[in-house]
């Protein structure tokens, strides 16, 4: 089954985002990238330069010149709201975690988008059904979830809630397989997904043993890669998926999970990167150092 959807939206150009919306590009779709201000929209030019130069490593037999600059050709940017999704079939969100935000923003997308529009949200940690009424169109609404990095690791993971119409999991799952990514689909809703169901519980025991002085960040990976023959331990990991995205999941862990060990690592991850710019891989350094290439450079 090919997708009918020709022109998608992604609101927010931020690390993901931005991959989303060059992915889709590079796959043929027209996309509106969508982020509040010219300094957003700056940035995100920058994010598609570098994304492109991130495909001629990983795919030096496909991303051709001449590739890579057709699918910039197929980005629009804008920090008009109505006007990005005025015209589209599908709608991927990509704010930050703050469940209000979202939902404000899904009024604003509910009332200017057509009425054939999909909506969704690749929202790492929230469940779609919190927000979806605020679009006014739950029926149409779903989770469409990315792994950083989506050129290399191809997955999509779709979540509907109980309110979706099963017609538009199927239109999604088509558009995931065109977009050139291996869809997983779940059959309800997870906190988490399936990746993060798994990986989440792997990085906190990472984040509890550095909280509480049992070992250095770098002693912890390595113990893990040579123990369990992987390239990637914890704080690598954290540092592909962003700090102030592990920042702000783990301050909201407090007042879920309680303060403990989580009250020290949300200080220090605070003080000792966030407050200094050192976001990850996004930003060349976060526990570790990368080139443009998001490549660690140190040992």
């Amino acid at each position: 089954m090919a997708t009918s959807i020709k022109n998608v939206t992604v609101l927010g150009a931020g690390v993901l985002g931005a991959q989303i919306a060059f992915q889709s590009a590079y796959a043929g779709f027209n996309v509106v990238s969508y982020d509040i201000n010219d300094d957003a929209l700056k940035a995100a030019q920058d994010r598609f330069e570098s994304i492109k130069k991130s495909y001629k490593t990983a795919l030096p037999d496909e991303a051709t010149d001449e590739k890579l600059s057709e699918a910039s050709g197929r980005i629009t940017q804008t920090a008009d709201l109505e006007e990005a999704v005025k015209e589209a079939d599908l709608v991927i969100e990509a704010v930050p975690e703050k469940i209000d935000l979202k939902k404000k923003v899904w009024t604003d997308v509910g009332k200017a988008a057509p009425e054939h529009t999909i909506f969704t949200s690749n929202t790492s940690t929230l469940l779609p059904s919190s927000f979806a009424d605020a679009s006014g169109a739950p029926e149409r609404f779903l989770s469409f979830h990315f792994a950083n990095r989506l050129w290399v690791q191809r997955l999509a993971e779709i979540m509907p809630t109980e309110k979706t119409d099963e017609k538009y999991v199927e239109e999604l799952e088509a558009y995931a397989n065109d977009m050139q990514m291996d869809p997983v689909v779940l059959n309800k809703e997870e906190p988490g997904y399936i990746i993060n169901s798994l990986l989440v519980p792997f990085l906190e025991a990472g984040q509890s043993l550095w909280a509480r002085g049992v070992a250095d960040f770098k002693d912890i990976d390595r113990d893990w890669t040579i123990g369990m023959g992987v390239n990637n331990g914890p704080f690598q990991i954290m540092d592909v998926i962003g700090l102030r995205t592990v920042f702000a999941i783990s301050e909201d862990k407090i007042e879920e999970a309680g303060a403990g060990w989580r009250k020290e690592f949300v200080k220090r991850l605070k003080e000792e990167y966030v407050d200094e710019n050192k976001l990850g891989v996004e930003t060349g350094e976060g526990f570790y150092k990368y080139d443009e290439d998001g490549n660690r450079v140190d040992d």
